[in-house]
């Protein structure tokens, strides 16, 4: 068993509090993956999970034993950096091994540890090779071959592919993905990447400024955003938010007037009408307006900029009120900057948040 579960975690730097209060269970086997933008604290949180910083306040426990005040190398986890940290002296092998071999673990079981981890990351033709004969990808297979070869309970994963480029992220991608399924261990994964985190993740932690502003499955997360956030940060290109007005109307419904003066009705049964007031938000994704005007409700705006794709094309439109939203269209979309444009809305994709910036109501056209 190899669930963590950290209560109250509280990290201080020079009086500046970086992780504040985090609450958080990762179930035994998942492969969890904190996501948020630059300093928001999600390496900070892993190396409190490694050892390599001291928790200020709160608990952490790994397997049901606490972990609070435990040594790194008792912890049964290991890391894998985004610097591979090679020793440029050394084979593959020689790599792969060293750390086992510092911890005074016999020779044969460090051969048969290293062949076993070679033969699962398709290192074994590079045994005897130095890093500076390897590219990027098996430079970076072999840093988690290091790891794998301690046989840990938890692996933690700081941003390791952020160093390849676009096609070879793909392909590690799917073979950390591979990797998981073969050895069953507890994966945790930093990244700034919310792609990464929506293709590799079971369960996705995002984090802002220290704090977690949400927890749950990719397509929870992209479909029921808990506040503004989320909804920004899940989902590429972005969330559309636009400034709206709301009332309640009768049978659980709530009408929107939209930039232009548009009015669109939504279902909002579990809404209550105290909830409405100003300074609300709609939100909806770029794949939930149409740029043929078919709709709920139609929008009217000029195109600013297009971006074809091949497969889709964005269109960035100027709504009435400046606003701006995106639309992402066919490939073989035809808008050009200058023209009009007719954008039809989905009234059941559409999410409403108050002044606050929490949802009231989440559209979800998978219910």
């Amino acid at each position: 068993m190899a669930e963590i579960c950290l209560r109250g975690v509280r990290k201080v730097f020079g009086g500046v509090s970086v992780i504040k209060g985090v609450d958080l269970t990762i179930a035994d086997g998942a492969f969890c993956v904190f996501v948020g933008p630059s300093g928001c604290g999600k390496s900070t949180l892993l190396r409190l999970i490694a050892g390599l910083e001291d928790i200020n306040d709160g608990s952490l426990s790994i397997g049901g034993a606490d972990m609070t005040r435990v040594d790194p190398s008792d912890r049964g986890v290991a890391m894998v950096f985004q610097s591979y940290a090679l020793y440029p002296h050394m084979t593959v092998r020689d790599n792969i091994g060293f750390g086992l071999k510092m911890t005074g673990h016999p020779a044969s079981l460090i051969e048969e540890r290293t062949r076993n981890a070679a033969r699962m990351l398709r290192l074994d033709p590079l045994l005897d090779r130095k890093p500076a004969q390897l590219s990027g990808g098996q430079r970076q297979r072999v840093a988690i071959g290091r790891a794998i070869v301690r046989e840990p309970e938890v692996f933690l994963f700081d941003e390791p592919l952020s160093n390849l480029d676009a096609a070879l992220r793909v392909q590690m991608r799917t073979e950390l993905l591979a990797l998981h399924q073969d050895l069953k261990a507890t994966m945790i994964y930093v990244t700034h990447d919310q792609v990464e985190a929506m293709t590799m993740a079971d369960t996705i932690v995002v984090l802002s400024a220290g704090c977690v502003e949400q927890i749950g499955a990719p397509l929870d997360l992209y479909h029921r955003p808990r506040n503004l956030f989320v909804a920004g940060f899940i989902g590429s290109p972005t969330m559309n938010i636009l400034p709206v007005t709301a009332a309640s109307a009768d049978d659980g419904r709530v009408v929107v007037t939209l930039p232009g003066g548009v009015a669109l009705t939504l279902r909002a049964p579990d809404v209550p009408r105290a909830s409405f007031d100003t300074g609300m938000r709609l939100g909806i994704r770029p794949e939930h307006l149409s740029a043929t005007g078919m709709g709920d409700a139609t929008l009217t705006g000029r195109v600013r900029l297009t971006e074809h794709l091949g497969s889709e094309t964005l269109i960035v439109v100027t709504l009435p009120d400046g606003a701006e939203a995106t639309v992402k269209a066919d490939g073989l979309a035809q808008a050009r900057p200058g023209d009009t444009l007719a954008i039809g809305v989905n009234a059941a994709a559409c999410h409403l948040f108050d002044r606050d910036g929490l949802a009231i109501l989440n559209g979800d056209l998978r219910s």
